[in-house]
């Protein structure tokens, strides 16, 4: 993987990171809109990685981290590129990221119906907690 590339995203590449995760990424979320992602960069510019192999973007990742949990985010790798290390290297990024920081446990959330992820996550060394559950709360201003 020589030829790739991770990197921080920049403010400037925002609507392309919206553009891509329509087609690599799987489900949506209330915050998967510009005004979201601009204060996600704008909080923690080093967060939203990518992937990019001759200047091409190939993959995404948020590697979130609040000072007491590190949050894993949107990896997602581009139909036409996955099986070849994209989301390993994605994950290894985010990863020293987090050791970096000070942080000590990586999670993230997947969706129950994305086998080939669960798949993905499992190989990176992730494992489902099952005695867990999300509980949501949509909040308007």
């Amino acid at each position: 993987m020589s030829d790739l590339r991770i990197r921080p995203a920049g403010p400037e590449e925002l609507d392309a990171v919206l553009a891509f995760w329509k087609t690599a990424a799987e489900g949506t979320s209330i915050s998967d809109d510009r005004e979201g992602v601009e204060r996600l960069v704008a909080r923690d510019p080093d967060a939203l990685l990518l992937a990019e192999r001759d200047g091409e973007l190939v993959g995404t990742v948020i590697a979130g981290f609040d000072g007491w949990r590190c949050h894993l985010y949107r990896l997602a790798v581009h139909p036409d590129h996955r099986r070849r290390g994209i989301g390993t290297a994605l994950l290894t990024a985010a990863d020293e990221r987090f050791v970096r920081l000070g942080g000590r446990r990586g999670d993230a959330m997947v969706l129950v119906r994305n086998e080939r992820a669960q798949h993905a996550w499992r190989a990176a060394g992730y494992e489902p907690q099952e005695q867990w559950r999300r509980w949501v709360k949509h909040l308007t201003g």
